[in-house]
């Protein structure tokens, strides 16, 4: 596989709009089959084909900055029923069905980013809730000095 990208994209080796497909569509199954995740999906996702679109169009624009999806993808999530294990739930199959689809550099881009993701989300739901929370997954950068 080779990189590829379109608009402002950047190139990543190994990393494609194919190999987006199958992550999305490998995690998506995992997901869907989840004790604790899946039944929260079944009762939002009305049209699965449709959804599975969206999400590769998400993961090409956050990962080769394609432009491919314009969504707010954070108010669709604020008034779901999730709290902190279902996060560390989809994180754990998402960074095990990266590192199974990706080459290790393209699963070390796409694990970041979903952490990132993570935190972003729970930290609105949260405030949504008005509860104080912390990132928890991203990676941490040391303080200078």
């Amino acid at each position: 596989m080779t990189g590829e990208t379109s608009g402002f994209g950047v190139a990543i080796p190994g990393v494609d709009e194919a190999s987006i497909k199958t992550l999305v569509h490998t995690f998506y199954d995992r997901v869907r089959r989840d004790s604790l995740i899946g039944p929260i999906f079944e009762a939002q996702v009305d049209d699965w084909p449709e959804h599975l679109d969206k999400l590769c169009a998400f993961w090409s624009n956050v990962v080769l900055r394609t432009g491919r999806y314009q969504g707010r993808p954070m108010q669709k999530h604020l008034r779901l029923p999730i709290e902190a294990a279902h996060f560390d739930r989809w994180l754990a199959l998402f960074r095990a069905t990266a590192s199974e689809i990706m080459p290790p550099d393209g699963a070390a881009i796409f694990i970041d980013r979903a952490n990132r993701i993570a935190d972003s989300f729970e930290l609105g739901i949260g405030s949504v809730r008005g509860e104080f929370r912390a990132p928890r997954h991203a990676f941490k950068m040391p303080r200078p000095g």
